[in-house]
């Protein structure tokens, strides 16, 4: 680098020897003096002609414009010494400092920055290449409906041993059956009692499927507290059948006969004594409001009877203490899961 900047400094216009400034006074003192001769001719060290200072003006620019070449190939060549890299040389750097044409181009070393503009222009080409991806997406969504399943049927179902009458369990119940009763030995194979146990084995339902049926029945006073149809089974009369939970409370039969002696009067009205509660499946014409018959929850099927009935503690008479504490057990939850045992009973 001593010659390119010994060449510079040859050039510089402030190391010629400055021309000694003439002294006004002594240059006033010859005007008024004397006679002088005045002319536009000058020492050409104290003057410098037009063509001179274009000249120079050449000579400066040339070399300003040679060392911004000088320093450009030096960072070059230093470049060049360093890591190799695959990318293609970015030999445009070379154009574009030499394409600058005016000569106040500074020789700091800017140009090293623009190799550094080429290298990003490569990766950007990859771009297109990742967007496609957006596509596999897709079918990641169908492994979270694929393991759904349709709905298995309820484990729960039981139905009697010639396959015509079922009905639903709640969960952890289970069913004892026995031989039921019958009249003739013919419908002793199809007479069947299914007595259904809670979760802590306590019988809550009786359901009967044979051919065979007895019963008494009286006068009542019914108060419904709750039916409901169930949709599985008819009687052979076409009459529907419900499930209903009532309070009964016993009437006196008036006596109709002629009087005769030592008979007491008839006495009618209320039985004394607390009301019986059911809740069984029988026709809806045995499921009368008021005073009536108490009726039988006998509903016959074609291969004989259907009787459904749910079992209350008979320790407790009544069942309920008032019929408050009746409507309270309506709510709970072994109210709802017998009330859903009896009505899905469904014969086919």
């Amino acid at each position: 680098m001593d010659p390119i900047k010994n060449q510079i400094s040859a050039i510089d216009p402030l190391t010629i020897d400055p021309v000694a400034e003439p002294n006004g006074e002594e240059a006033l003192h010859k005007i008024l003096s004397g006679s002088t001769v005045f002319s536009d001719n000058r020492p050409l060290a104290a003057v410098t002609s037009l063509e001179q200072r274009r000249h120079r003006k050449a000579q400066i620019a040339g070399g300003l414009l040679l060392g911004a070449a000088a320093v450009t190939a030096g960072v070059l060549v230093a470049a060049n010494f360093g890591s190799v890299d695959t990318a293609p040389a970015p030999a445009v750097t070379a154009t574009s400092s030499a394409a600058t044409p005016t000569p106040s181009v500074s020789p700091t070393p800017t140009p090293t920055a623009t190799p550094t503009a080429t290298p990003s222009a490569t990766p950007t080409a990859a771009a297109p290449i990742t967007t496609p991806p957006a596509v596999p997406t897709v079918p990641a969504v169908a492994p979270t409906t694929a393991p759904t399943q349709p709905p298995v049927a309820n484990p729960q179902r039981f139905t009697f041993p010639d396959g015509h009458l079922s009905f639903d369990l709640p969960n952890g119940w289970s069913v004892k059956t026995e031989p039921g009763p019958y009249a003739y030995e013919a419908d002793k194979a199809a007479s069947t009692i299914a007595k259904v146990l809670n979760s802590a084995g306590t019988e809550v339902a009786v359901i009967f499927n044979g051919n065979y049926g007895d019963g008494t029945g009286g006068l009542v006073d019914r108060t419904i507290l709750d039916r409901a149809v169930v949709p599985g089974v008819r009687d052979n009369s076409g009459e529907q059948v419900e499930l209903g939970f009532s309070s009964n409370q016993s009437q006196y039969i008036p006596y109709e006969g002629p009087p005769y002696e030592g008979m007491p009067s008839p006495r009618t009205g209320p039985v004394e004594g607390p009301p019986t509660y059911i809740m069984d499946v029988r026709k809806t014409s045995e499921l009368k409001a008021g005073i009536s018959s108490s009726g039988t929850n006998q509903v016959r099927v074609p291969n004989g009877i259907m009787s459904a009935y749910v079992m209350f503690d008979i320790n407790k008479q009544p069942a309920f203490a008032t019929p408050e504490a009746a409507k309270a057990w309506m709510g709970s939850t072994e109210y709802a899961q017998l009330k859903s045992m009896l009505l899905s009973l469904s014969y086919k």
